[in-house]
């Protein structure tokens, strides 16, 4: 199968996956793909909830539509222009060993598997096992060659390399038991926003998103804000009110109420508005329902600060100019394609196996 199909087929799955997003239509371009595989889908995002708890469907319609965009022609071409795709390479087995924290998010590293030419043997997430097969059996309807470059296993047996991600216990047991394969193991991670006292209440809506989208569980979504020593921080409740309907899930509640009642016994000073616990904080990671934040009063020192702590960090989100490859509010959870995980090129690491 020459690159050029499957790049093609990618983007066909695009465009099917795209129909998915909150009021999405159906595109007539796939109309043969709808006819097998529409219904099954529309159903599994309706299902995917009753799997895992955190897959509301609001959020799995979040990720098929952040796919639907990434996946078009000019996004494909602008990403893979950078490597030389052109060379034949052995194509190698490459074991995946994907989270389940939020939908769908090993895809990206199938992606770049089957690209680079080499096939995927997925370890699938127990909690996030429905919607990736389904995914598997779009692409083998696009083209029946797709086939070749995939495999789901109970168990990585045999591979020529692995990428796995996980939490800093689970990549301890990666390393040991895949640190002689060539490997990408990732940790945890979080984002942090960086607030100027310039940012408009468009800007602050948009942090919202990157706040509570897929209710802060992923490793782009913001844990961490780092006010200006004046800052208003009513500014904020204010702008992220639209997400008071949080409290009405009962996974995020019942951790609202756990978080809230540890601090209040320990006496900790907290802000509150009836669906997110505000603490003020040095540390960067925050349990779902808390949002950390600390003030500064030196932007330069901030930086330096942030960068001492670039192995924790995903990404910074933030209109500053000083952050180099900073990402706009609203946009952490929707990064491009060439946006690596851990600023690790998966895409190389796989195309110089």
């Amino acid at each position: 199968m020459i690159i050029n199909s499957r790049i093609e087929g990618m983007k066909k799955l695009g465009q099917f996956m795209a129909q998915f997003k909150v009021d999405g239509q159906k595109n007539p371009d796939v109309m043969s793909i709808n006819e097998v595989h529409y219904d099954n889908v529309e159903s599994a995002i309706h299902q995917a909830k009753i799997l895992n708890g955190w897959f509301t469907e609001e959020n799995v319609r979040s990720s098929f539509s952040a796919w639907g965009e990434s996946l078009t022609e000019e996004k494909l071409n602008i990403w893979l222009g950078s490597y030389d795709l052109s060379i034949t390479i052995k194509s190698k087995s490459v074991g995946i060993i994907m989270a389940g924290n939020i939908p769908l998010v090993g895809f990206h590293d199938f992606l770049t598997t089957v690209l680079s030419g080499h096939k995927a043997v997925i370890k699938l997430a127990s909690d996030d096992s429905l919607l990736m097969p389904l995914i598997l059996e779009v692409l083998t309807t696009i083209d029946p060659e797709f086939s070749n470059y995939f495999e789901i296993v109970d168990r990585l047996i045999s591979v020529d390399a692995v990428i796995a991600t996980g939490s800093n216990n689970s990549a301890r047991y990666f390393e040991h038991y895949f640190g002689k394969y060539p490997h990408i193991i990732r940790k945890n991670r979080t984002s942090l926003a960086v607030l100027t006292g310039e940012e408009t209440k468009e800007d602050l809506e948009k942090l919202g998103r990157d706040m509570f989208l897929y209710f802060g569980l992923g490793c782009r979504n913001v844990s961490k804000i780092y006010l200006p020593k004046n800052f208003d921080i009513n500014r904020i409740f204010e702008a992220i009110y639209p997400y008071n309907e949080l409290a009405n899930h009962n996974k995020y509640a019942n951790n609202y109420d756990y978080n809230k009642a540890i601090y209040l016994l320990n006496k900790e000073p907290l802000l509150e508005n009836g669906f997110v616990l505000f603490r003020e904080a040095k540390e960067i990671n925050s349990p779902v329902a808390v949002m950390l934040y600390e003030r500064y009063s030196d932007l330069k020192e901030l930086k330096q600060t942030i960068n001492a702590m670039r192995s924790e960090i995903q990404c910074v989100v933030t209109n500053a100019e000083s952050f180099i490859g900073a990402v706009p509010f609203g946009k952490a959870q929707h990064p491009d394609l060439w946006d690596y995980a851990d600023g690790v090129d998966t895409l190389e690491f796989l195309l110089n196996l």
